[in-house]
């Protein structure tokens, strides 16, 4: 199996994270051949979830579980299951809730004598869903894809196929829903960059918040200056 043939079954089955993701995602909208293998493993696995119910460990499971895995105890059984969850996901097709199943499984020592597996009713609460929007570039064939990660209050800027003109640079806004925009930084070409979030911009963000892009002087909108012609806009979905 070839790399990219690993790399889009890994996307289809949802194990890529942050800018793995982000970068897997442009090239799905990029790379023609690499979209068609994604395709390829989606019918391939889809089968699979018709037999997994949608149900995860509950909180304190995942908190047991998690605290044993990233514990530096040296213990070899640990640090090999550490490397081998994601593996283990993949091989055989598993959800996330069946692999940390597994992983409880394998650790005995998260269990004392009289314990046994809680019943299976829900995952760790979170700030909210991730967020992702896709930003298409008029009179082009490129598109931005944004990724804000609530748990990092982070936003993955993919701009994979975007060249630098050497003249302008492009400025990402928050559009709120009154005040004035919030500048979320300058896109890199050809790059895909985590961007920090304001807190206030965090706390606002939800499904359908809006982003734009605006065309600025190198550097960015000077500070005497309003923000330059909106080129693109996008709005975010929950994933």
């Amino acid at each position: 199996m070839t790399a990219d043939q690993t790399l889009a079954a890994e996307y289809a089955l949802g194990l890529l994270e942050g800018e793995d993701l982000l970068a897997a995602r442009a090239r799905v909208g990029s790379d023609a051949k690499f979209a068609a293998e994604v395709d390829q493993w989606q019918e391939r696995l889809a089968p699979l979830a018709d037999h997994i119910p949608p149900r995860l460990p509950r909180a304190e499971v995942w908190e047991r579980i998690e605290a044993e895995l990233f514990r530096d105890t040296g213990s070899a059984e640990v640090v090999s299951l550490r490397r081998s969850l994601r593996r283990w996901q993949w091989a055989g097709g598993l959800s996330a809730a069946a692999a940390v199943v597994l992983a409880f499984l394998a650790l005995p020592q998260l269990t004392g004598p009289g314990d046994t597996l809680p019943d299976i009713a829900q995952g760790p609460a979170t700030a909210g869903p991730p967020l992702a929007a896709n930003m298409p570039i008029a009179g082009t064939p490129l598109r931005l894809d944004f990724t804000y990660l609530p748990a990092e209050d982070s936003l993955l800027v993919g701009a994979i196929g975007l060249t630098a003109d050497g003249v302008h640079d492009h400025e990402i806004w928050f559009v709120p829903p009154e005040g004035e925009l919030v500048s979320l930084g300058i896109v890199t070409p050809g790059k895909v960059v985590a961007h920090d979030v304001p807190d206030a911009v965090a706390q606002a963000l939800h499904d359908g918040s809006q982003l734009v892009l605006t065309r600025e002087p190198l550097g960015g909108k000077p500070a005497d200056a309003g923000a330059g012609p909106v080129v693109a806009e996008a709005r975010f979905t929950a994933i």
